[in-house]
């Protein structure tokens, strides 16, 4: 029997019905994080209480964002659009975080690696674990869609003495990490997270991650989406307006953006995903990705000392090109606005065949693509904070979010009636 998402359209809900979740936050993304040592530190490190984004930027680099780029992929010293010569059997794209995780290993760099696995028995359930292992690396290759308690291996990493470990973590994951860095251990300034864990070096490697979901409802969606769920070896919302699914005969399965039954899908999305602003990791030290490369290619953005020292570790293994932009994502900026405050109905079959081709001849590529999605994503979860959790704006939307969609500031108020700025800050 059919069943539809864990949660309505337009309810306000953890995203998950497990009791392990009770007592936090109702914003909470299952980070992991109050499964380790570190829960009684919760309400200093969680995005969802206060995002602290502007402060770690200022740790870690000095300064907050400039403008341009910056404002909507992070503080980064080196950007740019790679490839593996020899792609990962199995990997999500051609494998530069598998291998990269596996050589900090290999050269001794790390003594751990903290990262996704998937349940045995299953392709998508993810599974949190320490690798201590290249090989145990390299069997967690490839995406796993669902939200994932990463952070409570902590717990493990610590209990066995690890001194250099590696995390492969989403954006939530790496905030908190970041901001528990920053904090002592006890009521009053003491040692960071490095000396509470006894660790000599802790690298963050990022991944970009937009609208997670359970396992349950990540199940639903393949149900709803796919002609052959049960057959799905990995999937992927590409840059050419379409979800690609891999299955296991080797065909692939596209289906376009304007065809999903958006309807039945909305559920699907934790209250969380859809109040947080870091879709391209901007605390990690690299960040590696695929949203503004073209097809076949990688997104990789260095952004601290270390992380421009990860990406020299794979550099004789790479191949690159020039990043690239085309189109004006500004033109459907409009558009899209006035569809956050009343979706339309969804167009017959003949006219959402010309919408996405359309899409794929004129639409944003490259950069201007990933600039495109990025702003979607802040205009939505902003519009979402401010529907559901009005007295929270202060304290968990960043300062870089009205920055990146202030172009928009007219249309948004002319749709909302209200305008797009930050609240004003008690005290």
């Amino acid at each position: 029997m059919e069943t539809g998402p864990s949660k309505g359209l337009h309810d306000v809900s953890l995203m998950s019905h497990d009791r392990r979740l009770s007592g936090r936050p109702r914003l909470c993304s299952d980070c992991g994080l109050c499964d380790s040592f570190l829960r009684p530190r919760m309400a200093e490190t969680c995005l969802f209480v206060h995002n602290r984004m502007a402060e770690q930027e200022l740790r870690l680099h000095g300064r907050r964002r400039q403008d341009g780029d910056e404002m909507h992929f992070g503080i980064f010293r080196e950007q740019a659009i790679l490839r593996m010569k020899a792609p990962v059997a199995g990997a999500q794209w051609t494998g530069m975080v598998t291998t990269l995780a596996a050589r900090l290993l290999e050269r001794g760099e790390v003594e751990g690696v903290i990262l996704t696995g998937t349940m045995p028995g299953t392709r998508f359930q993810p599974r949190p674990l320490l690798a201590r292992t290249p090989a145990e690396v390299r069997a967690c290759a490839g995406n796993k869609p669902s939200l994932s308690p990463l952070l409570g291996v902590l717990d493990e990493a610590r209990a066995a003495g690890l001194r250099r470990l590696a995390v492969v973590g989403t954006g939530c994951q790496v905030q908190m990490l970041r901001q528990a860095e920053s904090l002592g251990g006890g009521e009053t300034p003491g040692p960071p997270l490095t000396s509470l864990l006894g660790l000599e070096r802790l690298d963050l490697i990022g991944i970009p991650c937009s609208d997670n979901v359970t396992y349950p409802d990540q199940q639903f969606f393949l149900r709803t989406i796919s002609r052959s769920p049960e057959t799905v070896v990995h999937y992927e919302f590409m840059q050419d307006f379409s979800l690609w699914l891999h299955h296991e005969d080797g065909h692939r399965e596209r289906v376009n953006y304007i065809d999903f039954p958006m309807d039945r899908l909305q559920g699907i999305f934790p209250s969380a995903c859809l109040s947080c602003f870091d879709y391209p990791n901007a605390l990690a030290d690299i960040t590696i990705g695929y949203l503004g490369a073209p097809l076949g290619w990688q997104w990789v953005l260095a952004r601290t000392a270390r992380g421009a020292e990860l990406l020299d570790l794979l550099r004789p293994d790479l191949e690159a090109r020039p990043p690239g932009a085309a189109g004006d994502r500004t033109r459907g900026m409009p558009r899209f606005i006035q569809m956050l405050a009343r979706r339309p109905a969804r167009p017959p079959k003949p006219v959402r065949a010309l919408i996405a081709f359309l899409q794929r001849r004129r639409g944003p590529q490259g950069l201007e693509f990933a600039r495109a999605i990025i702003e979607m994503k802040l205009l939505r979860n902003y519009r979402y904070v401010r529907d559901k959790f009005p007295a929270l704006e202060a304290r968990i939307v960043p300062y870089h979010v009205y920055e990146a969609i202030r172009p928009y500031a007219a249309d948004y108020a002319a749709v909302f009636g209200e305008p797009l700025a930050a609240p004003r800050q008690e005290g």
